[in-house]
């Protein structure tokens, strides 16, 4: 073990970007700091690692300390080393992010968080730290991941329309997709099944409702999906 010492030692830690959609739009999960440095600012739920956690334990305690959210699949995307992010000193921070149903998720705020509360992806609070900038970066590894892999449907009801599918995927790459081209290219996607049941309520005639099949995929696995 001695090989290690005299090695600089950087505090390092773990912030979380949680994307949810919440009553049609793609939120992200934040926190008000309680204490100094930044106290009162927004910012991402996250903290220092302690004693011989993994990044992923630190992040998963965290969560569960300021935002009361257990149990959600994390992925890292990045590391962020830049000078002067922390006034306390130099740090080191591993990003994550992570895909949940909002709607079904209650923020609770708790240990170093004053307020807990889900903000529009695209209409965010000024951030502490360099948070904005990881925002921005979890936004591009959002895109890249959902290019190539089924997680879109992480963030949408087991049962959905495919308006509700193509206006998540128009929120999270910023554009607008033609409607007719869209729904050729699910046609040709056997892992999105209609479900045989419709849309109740409402003023617009019901719409037909699908659902994601995980075994179905397996065939398309590293496609381009849209």
């Amino acid at each position: 073990m001695d090989e290690l010492e005299g090695r600089a030692r950087y505090p390092i830690s773990v912030d979380s970007v949680i994307f949810g959609l919440a009553e049609g739009e793609l939120k992200i999960a934040l926190i008000e700091r309680k204490n100094l440095p930044f106290m009162g600012m927004w910012a991402l739920p996250g903290g220092f690692m302690e004693g011989d956690e993994t990044v992923e334990e630190t992040a998963l305690r965290e969560l569960k300390e300021e935002t009361g959210i257990e149990k959600v699949y994390l992925e890292q995307f990045h590391v962020f080393s830049k000078r002067g992010r922390d006034p306390r000193g130099p740090t080191l921070t591993v990003a994550l992010f992570a895909l949940i149903r909002s709607d079904q998720c209650k923020l609770v705020a708790t240990g170093d968080a004053s307020a807990a509360k889900w903000w529009p992806a695209y209409a965010l609070p000024p951030l502490a730290f360099d948070h904005d900038q990881i925002c921005a970066k979890a936004l591009d590894a959002l895109r890249d991941a959902l290019k190539t892999r089924p997680l879109a449907f992480e963030l949408l009801p087991k049962a959905f329309t495919l308006y509700q599918l193509q206006d998540l995927y128009e929120q999270v790459f910023g554009i607008s997709i033609d409607k007719r081209n869209f729904r050729k290219k699910v046609q040709k996607m056997d892992f999105i099944c209609a479900s045989g049941k419709k849309t109740e309520g409402g003023r617009h005639r019901p719409a037909m409702l699908y659902r994601y099949d995980a075994k179905r995929y397996v065939k398309f696995a590293n496609e381009n999906l849209f």
